[in-house]
């Protein structure tokens, strides 16, 4: 059983951004991510965790508009769907820290 857990995600990316950063996490392409997510050619959910004591913001958006935007708190997590195209960048106005694994979605 945990061994199936494990073979379900990624590895899981920590990221530490500073203050007035933006980083894109995945949606550049191989070899310019940040983070690999290994089912960006398919529906897929990006679960991120906030691991600082300040709040950041995750924004999904495609080449040519924002998705959707989210802020998340300290100590939350959520998971988003990504569909192939899809970028996901983290958005920090003070220092923080986040967790971001993914998974195919069913």
């Amino acid at each position: 059983m945990v061994l199936s857990i494990f073979a379900c995600g990624s590895n899981p990316a920590i990221f530490e951004l500073t203050s007035n950063q933006s980083m894109l996490i995945t949606g550049k392409g191989p070899g310019q991510d940040a983070a690999i997510n290994p089912y960006s050619d398919s529906r897929s959910v990006a679960m991120v965790e906030n691991l600082g004591k300040t709040a950041f913001g995750v924004r999904i958006q495609t080449e040519q508009a924002i998705v959707t935007e989210f802020e998340m708190k300290p100590g939350s997590d959520e998971e988003f769907v990504l569909e192939p195209g899809h970028r996901l960048l983290l958005d920090s106005e003070a220092k923080a820290k986040a967790k971001v694994t993914f998974r195919k979605k069913n």
